[in-house]
Protein backbone atom coordinates (compact mmCIF):
# COMPACT_ATOMS: atom_id res chain seq x y z
CA UNK A 1 0.00 0.00 0.00
CA UNK A 2 2.77 2.19 1.07
CA UNK A 3 4.74 1.76 -2.25
CA UNK A 4 1.62 2.40 -4.23
CA UNK A 5 1.25 6.55 -2.65
CA UNK A 6 4.79 6.75 -3.31
CA UNK A 7 3.95 6.07 -7.33
CA UNK A 8 1.13 8.66 -7.07
CA UNK A 9 1.84 11.47 -8.70
CA UNK A 10 1.82 14.82 -6.68
CA UNK A 11 -0.99 16.23 -7.09
CA UNK A 12 -2.44 13.32 -5.93
CA UNK A 13 -0.34 12.59 -3.05
CA UNK A 14 -1.28 16.21 -1.93
CA UNK A 15 -4.85 15.40 -2.50
CA UNK A 16 -4.62 12.14 0.13
CA UNK A 17 -2.79 14.28 2.71
CA UNK A 18 -5.39 16.87 2.50
CA UNK A 19 -8.18 14.21 2.81
CA UNK A 20 -6.47 12.75 5.81
CA UNK A 21 -5.78 15.95 7.56
CA UNK A 22 -9.55 17.32 7.53
CA UNK A 23 -10.50 13.71 8.22
CA UNK A 24 -8.46 14.18 11.47
CA UNK A 25 -10.48 17.19 12.46
CA UNK A 26 -13.77 16.16 12.20
CA UNK A 27 -15.61 15.81 15.23
CA UNK A 28 -14.89 12.31 16.90
CA UNK A 29 -18.44 11.70 17.70
CA UNK A 30 -19.87 12.07 14.01
CA UNK A 31 -16.89 10.01 12.88
CA UNK A 32 -17.65 7.28 14.97
CA UNK A 33 -21.65 7.12 14.09
CA UNK A 34 -22.91 5.40 10.86
CA UNK A 35 -25.74 5.53 8.57
CA UNK A 36 -28.80 4.27 9.36
CA UNK A 37 -28.53 0.27 8.57
CA UNK A 38 -32.55 0.70 7.61
CA UNK A 39 -31.46 2.98 4.51
CA UNK A 40 -28.13 1.14 3.86
CA UNK A 41 -30.46 -1.96 3.50
CA UNK A 42 -32.93 0.44 1.76
CA UNK A 43 -30.03 1.77 -0.93
CA UNK A 44 -29.19 -1.97 -1.35
CA UNK A 45 -32.63 -2.50 -2.59
CA UNK A 46 -32.60 -0.28 -5.64
CA UNK A 47 -30.37 -2.46 -7.16
CA UNK A 48 -33.24 -4.60 -7.53
CA UNK A 49 -36.04 -3.00 -9.09
CA UNK A 50 -38.30 -5.81 -9.22
CA UNK A 51 -38.42 -6.14 -5.59
CA UNK A 52 -41.41 -6.25 -2.83
CA UNK A 53 -40.26 -4.24 -0.42
CA UNK A 54 -40.99 -4.37 3.24
CA UNK A 55 -38.33 -1.95 4.38
CA UNK A 56 -39.58 1.69 4.94
CA UNK A 57 -41.72 2.75 7.98
CA UNK A 58 -44.00 5.61 5.66
CA UNK A 59 -47.54 5.05 5.49
CA UNK A 60 -48.74 4.12 1.88
CA UNK A 61 -51.61 6.38 2.24
CA UNK A 62 -52.19 9.89 1.23
CA UNK A 63 -51.87 12.62 3.06
CA UNK A 64 -55.99 13.69 4.00
CA UNK A 65 -57.52 15.93 1.19
CA UNK A 66 -58.32 18.86 3.85
CA UNK A 67 -55.16 18.68 5.08
CA UNK A 68 -53.46 19.24 1.63
CA UNK A 69 -55.96 22.16 1.28
CA UNK A 70 -54.67 24.08 4.08
CA UNK A 71 -51.50 24.16 3.09
CA UNK A 72 -52.54 25.04 -0.41
CA UNK A 73 -54.48 27.78 1.06
CA UNK A 74 -51.47 28.84 3.20
CA UNK A 75 -49.10 29.29 -0.06
CA UNK A 76 -51.83 31.32 -1.68
CA UNK A 77 -52.57 33.55 1.38
CA UNK A 78 -48.42 34.33 1.39
CA UNK A 79 -47.92 32.88 5.10
CA UNK A 80 -44.32 31.67 4.01
CA UNK A 81 -43.06 33.33 6.71
CA UNK A 82 -40.86 32.97 9.83
CA UNK A 83 -43.43 31.76 12.93
CA UNK A 84 -42.98 32.17 16.49
CA UNK A 85 -39.74 29.69 17.10
CA UNK A 86 -42.04 27.13 19.38
CA UNK A 87 -44.80 27.43 16.65
CA UNK A 88 -47.47 29.02 15.27
CA UNK A 89 -49.78 29.71 18.86
CA UNK A 90 -52.82 28.12 17.00
CA UNK A 91 -51.34 25.39 16.32
CA UNK A 92 -50.02 24.69 19.60
CA UNK A 93 -52.79 25.38 21.17
CA UNK A 94 -54.75 22.86 19.35
CA UNK A 95 -52.22 20.32 19.70
CA UNK A 96 -52.60 20.85 23.12
CA UNK A 97 -56.55 19.87 22.77
CA UNK A 98 -55.59 16.87 20.69
CA UNK A 99 -52.96 15.34 23.74
CA UNK A 100 -55.62 16.18 26.19
CA UNK A 101 -58.53 14.49 24.42
CA UNK A 102 -56.81 11.71 23.34
CA UNK A 103 -54.41 10.81 26.15
CA UNK A 104 -55.86 13.26 29.32
CA UNK A 105 -52.70 15.06 29.04
CA UNK A 106 -52.81 18.80 29.86
CA UNK A 107 -50.20 21.02 28.38
CA UNK A 108 -49.91 24.78 28.87
CA UNK A 109 -50.15 26.09 24.52
CA UNK A 110 -48.21 29.01 25.23
CA UNK A 111 -45.25 27.34 27.49
CA UNK A 112 -45.36 23.59 27.54
CA UNK A 113 -45.18 22.53 23.64
CA UNK A 114 -42.95 23.32 20.74
CA UNK A 115 -43.55 22.62 17.04
CA UNK A 116 -40.56 20.64 15.87
CA UNK A 117 -39.24 19.70 12.37
CA UNK A 118 -40.16 16.20 12.38
CA UNK A 119 -40.23 14.21 15.60
CA UNK A 120 -36.51 13.46 14.98
CA UNK A 121 -35.45 16.87 15.63
CA UNK A 122 -37.77 16.88 18.63
CA UNK A 123 -35.53 13.63 19.93
CA UNK A 124 -32.43 15.37 18.87
CA UNK A 125 -33.22 18.73 20.94
CA UNK A 126 -34.20 17.41 23.85
CA UNK A 127 -31.14 14.77 23.82
CA UNK A 128 -29.00 18.17 23.51
CA UNK A 129 -30.63 19.87 26.48
CA UNK A 130 -31.01 17.51 29.10
CA UNK A 131 -27.45 15.80 28.51
CA UNK A 132 -24.06 16.72 29.47
CA UNK A 133 -20.53 14.22 28.55
CA UNK A 134 -20.05 11.02 30.90
CA UNK A 135 -24.18 10.74 30.97
CA UNK A 136 -25.89 7.56 30.41
CA UNK A 137 -29.10 7.12 28.70
CA UNK A 138 -31.25 3.66 29.16
CA UNK A 139 -32.40 2.29 25.87
CA UNK A 140 -34.62 -1.08 25.31
CA UNK A 141 -33.68 -2.91 22.67
CA UNK A 142 -34.10 -3.81 19.43
CA UNK A 143 -35.04 -0.34 18.82
CA UNK A 144 -35.18 2.42 16.55
CA UNK A 145 -31.50 3.08 15.08
CA UNK A 146 -31.55 7.55 15.87
CA UNK A 147 -31.21 7.23 19.33
CA UNK A 148 -27.95 6.00 20.06
CA UNK A 149 -26.49 8.30 17.69
CA UNK A 150 -27.87 11.52 18.86
CA UNK A 151 -26.80 10.32 22.37
CA UNK A 152 -23.29 9.99 21.34
CA UNK A 153 -23.23 13.29 19.48
CA UNK A 154 -24.29 14.89 22.81
CA UNK A 155 -21.51 12.89 24.78
CA UNK A 156 -23.57 10.78 26.41
CA UNK A 157 -23.25 7.15 26.43
CA UNK A 158 -26.73 4.86 25.64
CA UNK A 159 -27.49 1.56 27.71
CA UNK A 160 -29.20 -1.16 25.55
CA UNK A 161 -31.28 -2.94 27.61
CA UNK A 162 -31.66 -6.47 26.20
CA UNK A 163 -35.76 -7.08 26.16
CA UNK A 164 -35.79 -9.88 23.85
CA UNK A 165 -36.89 -12.52 26.71
CA UNK A 166 -39.68 -10.19 27.97
CA UNK A 167 -41.76 -10.49 25.00
CA UNK A 168 -40.00 -6.43 24.03
CA UNK A 169 -41.26 -5.04 27.04
CA UNK A 170 -39.23 -2.92 29.25
CA UNK A 171 -39.24 -3.58 33.09
CA UNK A 172 -38.32 -2.04 36.21
CA UNK A 173 -36.32 -4.86 37.11
CA UNK A 174 -34.42 -4.52 33.45
CA UNK A 175 -34.32 -0.89 35.00
CA UNK A 176 -32.92 -1.41 38.54
CA UNK A 177 -30.22 -3.75 36.94
CA UNK A 178 -28.59 -1.37 34.61
CA UNK A 179 -29.09 1.96 36.32
CA UNK A 180 -25.65 3.63 37.85
CA UNK A 181 -25.29 6.88 38.85
CA UNK A 182 -24.34 8.13 35.86
CA UNK A 183 -28.31 7.58 34.83
CA UNK A 184 -29.76 10.63 33.25
CA UNK A 185 -32.63 9.60 31.23
CA UNK A 186 -34.56 6.74 30.00
CA UNK A 187 -36.21 6.17 27.19
CA UNK A 188 -39.85 5.13 26.39
CA UNK A 189 -40.59 4.13 23.00
CA UNK A 190 -43.82 2.49 23.14
CA UNK A 191 -45.25 1.39 20.30
CA UNK A 192 -42.20 0.64 19.13
CA UNK A 193 -39.94 0.12 16.03
CA UNK A 194 -39.21 -2.33 14.64
CA UNK A 195 -41.27 -4.84 17.09
CA UNK A 196 -44.42 -3.03 17.26
CA UNK A 197 -44.75 -4.08 21.43
CA UNK A 198 -47.37 -1.86 23.60
CA UNK A 199 -47.01 -1.11 27.12
CA UNK A 200 -50.19 -2.25 28.61
CA UNK A 201 -51.85 -0.32 31.63
CA UNK A 202 -50.20 -2.28 34.22
CA UNK A 203 -46.97 -2.73 32.79
CA UNK A 204 -46.98 1.12 32.45
CA UNK A 205 -48.13 1.68 36.14
CA UNK A 206 -45.47 -0.71 36.73
CA UNK A 207 -42.20 1.68 35.13
CA UNK A 208 -43.84 4.68 36.68
CA UNK A 209 -44.03 3.46 40.36
CA UNK A 210 -40.10 2.77 40.15
CA UNK A 211 -39.61 5.59 37.79
CA UNK A 212 -41.43 8.32 39.88
CA UNK A 213 -39.01 8.20 42.77
CA UNK A 214 -35.69 8.20 40.47
CA UNK A 215 -33.83 11.22 39.77
CA UNK A 216 -34.23 10.78 35.85
CA UNK A 217 -35.78 12.24 32.97
CA UNK A 218 -38.31 9.72 30.75
CA UNK A 219 -38.34 10.79 27.04
CA UNK A 220 -41.31 9.07 25.86
CA UNK A 221 -41.23 8.83 22.26
CA UNK A 222 -45.18 8.11 21.10
CA UNK A 223 -44.91 8.53 17.22
CA UNK A 224 -47.34 5.84 16.87
CA UNK A 225 -49.85 6.74 19.48
CA UNK A 226 -52.37 6.14 17.23
CA UNK A 227 -51.41 3.19 15.87
CA UNK A 228 -52.26 0.89 19.09
CA UNK A 229 -54.47 -2.14 18.62
CA UNK A 230 -55.13 -3.32 21.72
CA UNK A 231 -56.80 -0.21 23.74
CA UNK A 232 -56.44 3.59 23.25
CA UNK A 233 -52.96 4.74 24.18
CA UNK A 234 -51.86 6.04 27.17
CA UNK A 235 -48.69 7.87 27.95
CA UNK A 236 -46.57 7.69 31.20
CA UNK A 237 -46.72 11.12 31.24
CA UNK A 238 -50.39 11.13 32.52
CA UNK A 239 -49.66 8.75 35.74
CA UNK A 240 -49.32 10.66 39.40
CA UNK A 241 -45.60 11.72 39.26
CA UNK A 242 -44.49 11.31 36.19
CA UNK A 243 -45.46 14.75 34.33
CA UNK A 244 -43.07 16.47 35.72
CA UNK A 245 -40.11 14.66 34.64
CA UNK A 246 -41.28 13.16 31.26
CA UNK A 247 -40.70 14.57 28.00
CA UNK A 248 -43.14 13.41 25.44
CA UNK A 249 -42.13 13.44 21.51
CA UNK A 250 -45.09 13.19 19.37
CA UNK A 251 -45.77 14.32 15.25
CA UNK A 252 -48.18 13.76 12.24
CA UNK A 253 -46.27 11.53 10.27
CA UNK A 254 -47.47 8.25 11.29
CA UNK A 255 -51.15 9.42 12.54
CA UNK A 256 -51.74 11.34 9.53
CA UNK A 257 -49.47 10.18 6.68
CA UNK A 258 -47.43 13.07 6.70
CA UNK A 259 -43.68 11.96 6.97
CA UNK A 260 -42.70 14.15 4.21
CA UNK A 261 -44.39 17.46 5.81
CA UNK A 262 -41.69 17.09 8.99
CA UNK A 263 -43.83 17.75 11.80
CA UNK A 264 -43.41 17.02 15.49
CA UNK A 265 -44.45 18.26 18.90
CA UNK A 266 -42.45 18.19 22.07
CA UNK A 267 -44.67 18.33 25.33
CA UNK A 268 -42.72 18.91 28.61
CA UNK A 269 -43.17 21.01 31.73
CA UNK A 270 -42.81 25.01 31.58
CA UNK A 271 -39.18 24.55 33.14
CA UNK A 272 -37.63 21.66 30.59
CA UNK A 273 -39.64 23.11 27.79
CA UNK A 274 -37.87 26.66 27.93
CA UNK A 275 -34.44 25.29 27.67
CA UNK A 276 -35.25 22.79 25.12
CA UNK A 277 -37.03 25.93 23.07
CA UNK A 278 -33.57 27.80 23.31
CA UNK A 279 -31.57 25.03 21.26
CA UNK A 280 -34.72 24.30 19.43
CA UNK A 281 -34.52 28.35 18.32
CA UNK A 282 -30.60 27.96 17.19
CA UNK A 283 -31.11 24.64 15.34
CA UNK A 284 -33.80 25.34 13.27
CA UNK A 285 -35.40 28.98 14.17
CA UNK A 286 -39.09 27.53 13.25
CA UNK A 287 -40.70 24.40 11.36
CA UNK A 288 -41.90 24.92 7.75
CA UNK A 289 -44.84 27.81 8.26
CA UNK A 290 -46.24 25.85 5.20
CA UNK A 291 -46.38 22.57 7.06
CA UNK A 292 -47.64 24.17 10.32
CA UNK A 293 -50.58 25.68 8.80
CA UNK A 294 -51.22 22.02 7.09
CA UNK A 295 -50.78 20.41 10.70
CA UNK A 296 -53.08 22.96 12.26
CA UNK A 297 -56.09 21.45 10.02
CA UNK A 298 -54.33 18.17 10.63
CA UNK A 299 -54.90 18.62 14.57
CA UNK A 300 -57.96 20.96 14.68
CA UNK A 301 -60.16 19.29 11.63
CA UNK A 302 -58.49 15.86 11.41
CA UNK A 303 -58.58 14.60 14.81
CA UNK A 304 -60.12 10.68 13.85
CA UNK A 305 -58.42 10.76 10.37
CA UNK A 306 -56.28 8.15 11.30
CA UNK A 307 -59.09 5.83 12.49
CA UNK A 308 -59.54 4.65 8.96
CA UNK A 309 -55.70 3.77 8.59
CA UNK A 310 -55.65 2.46 11.61
CA UNK A 311 -58.52 -0.16 10.73
CA UNK A 312 -56.41 -1.38 7.50
CA UNK A 313 -53.27 -1.37 9.42
CA UNK A 314 -54.70 -3.71 11.88
CA UNK A 315 -56.16 -6.20 9.34
CA UNK A 316 -52.76 -6.20 7.70
CA UNK A 317 -51.19 -6.69 11.21
CA UNK A 318 -53.51 -9.59 11.48
CA UNK A 319 -52.93 -11.13 7.89
CA UNK A 320 -49.22 -11.44 8.71
CA UNK A 321 -49.54 -12.75 11.86
CA UNK A 322 -51.34 -15.85 11.18
CA UNK A 323 -49.30 -16.18 7.42
CA UNK A 324 -46.07 -15.90 9.93
CA UNK A 325 -47.37 -19.06 11.59
CA UNK A 326 -48.77 -20.79 8.74
CA UNK A 327 -45.36 -20.78 7.56
CA UNK A 328 -43.56 -21.59 11.08
CA UNK A 329 -41.75 -18.06 11.87
CA UNK A 330 -42.13 -17.39 15.25
CA UNK A 331 -43.27 -14.13 16.11
CA UNK A 332 -44.25 -12.11 19.15
CA UNK A 333 -47.99 -10.51 17.88
CA UNK A 334 -47.61 -6.66 17.57
CA UNK A 335 -49.87 -4.42 19.08
CA UNK A 336 -49.18 -1.59 17.46
CA UNK A 337 -47.04 0.48 15.16
CA UNK A 338 -47.00 -1.59 11.56
CA UNK A 339 -44.20 -3.63 11.94
CA UNK A 340 -43.92 -7.06 12.79
CA UNK A 341 -40.20 -8.62 14.02
CA UNK A 342 -40.17 -12.22 13.55
CA UNK A 343 -37.09 -14.15 14.81
CA UNK A 344 -35.02 -16.34 11.75
CA UNK A 345 -32.94 -17.84 14.27
CA UNK A 346 -33.92 -21.14 13.48
CA UNK A 347 -32.53 -20.64 9.70
CA UNK A 348 -28.79 -20.41 11.20
CA UNK A 349 -27.71 -17.33 9.30
CA UNK A 350 -27.42 -13.97 10.25
CA UNK A 351 -29.92 -11.23 9.70
CA UNK A 352 -27.90 -9.72 7.62
CA UNK A 353 -27.07 -12.89 5.34
CA UNK A 354 -30.85 -14.03 5.73
CA UNK A 355 -32.15 -10.83 4.36
CA UNK A 356 -29.37 -10.69 1.50
CA UNK A 357 -30.06 -14.03 0.41
CA UNK A 358 -33.83 -13.33 0.95
CA UNK A 359 -33.93 -10.21 -1.99
CA UNK A 360 -31.05 -12.08 -4.44
CA UNK A 361 -32.91 -15.06 -4.80
CA UNK A 362 -36.63 -14.13 -3.67
CA UNK A 363 -36.44 -10.39 -4.81
CA UNK A 364 -38.13 -9.82 -1.46
CA UNK A 365 -36.41 -6.96 0.69
CA UNK A 366 -37.34 -6.45 4.70
CA UNK A 367 -34.61 -5.37 7.05
CA UNK A 368 -32.25 -7.25 8.83
CA UNK A 369 -32.63 -7.13 12.65
CA UNK A 370 -29.25 -5.69 13.57
CA UNK A 371 -30.01 -2.69 12.21
CA UNK A 372 -31.84 -1.93 15.21
CA UNK A 373 -28.90 -2.64 17.53
CA UNK A 374 -26.80 -6.06 18.30
CA UNK A 375 -29.94 -7.55 20.12
CA UNK A 376 -32.19 -7.44 16.98
CA UNK A 377 -30.05 -10.01 15.57
CA UNK A 378 -31.84 -13.44 14.59
CA UNK A 379 -34.26 -11.12 13.69
CA UNK A 380 -36.02 -9.69 10.52
CA UNK A 381 -38.39 -6.10 10.24
CA UNK A 382 -41.19 -6.85 8.44
CA UNK A 383 -43.23 -3.27 7.50
CA UNK A 384 -46.80 -3.74 7.01
CA UNK A 385 -47.54 -0.18 5.82
CA UNK A 386 -48.23 -1.64 2.62
CA UNK A 387 -51.05 -2.79 0.21
CA UNK A 388 -52.60 -5.75 1.00
CA UNK A 389 -51.69 -7.26 -2.59
CA UNK A 390 -48.01 -6.26 -1.77
CA UNK A 391 -48.25 -8.19 1.59
CA UNK A 392 -49.54 -11.31 -0.03
CA UNK A 393 -46.80 -11.63 -2.57
CA UNK A 394 -44.26 -10.51 0.21
CA UNK A 395 -45.67 -13.45 2.32
CA UNK A 396 -45.67 -16.31 -0.40
CA UNK A 397 -41.94 -15.41 -1.49
CA UNK A 398 -40.97 -15.35 2.03
CA UNK A 399 -42.84 -18.93 2.11
CA UNK A 400 -41.07 -20.18 -0.56
CA UNK A 401 -37.51 -18.92 0.05
CA UNK A 402 -37.94 -20.46 4.15
CA UNK A 403 -39.08 -23.65 2.58
CA UNK A 404 -35.79 -23.97 1.03
CA UNK A 405 -33.94 -23.20 3.80
CA UNK A 406 -35.13 -24.73 6.41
Amino acid sequence: MLEDYYSFSPYLKRSIMEAVYMESRINRHAKAIEISGIRQFFNRVQEYPEAVQLTLGQPDFHTPEHVKEAAKEAIDSNKTRYTPNAGLPELRHYACDFVKRKYGLTYKPDTEVIVTTGASQGIDITMRTILEPGDEVLIPAPVYPAYEPIIRLSGANPVLIDTTETEFILTPGQLKEHRTPKTKAVILPYPSNPTGAVLNEEQLKDLADYLKNEDLFVMADEIYSELNYSSVHQSIAGLQGMREKTIVINGLSKSHSMTGWRIGFVFAPEEISRHILKVHQYNVSCASSVSQYAALEAVKNGQNDPLEMKSQYETRRNFMTKKLEEIGIPAVAPSGAFYVFPSIKKAGMSSFDFAVKLLEEEELAVVPGDAFSSFGEGYIRLSYAYSMDELEEALRRLDKFWKKII
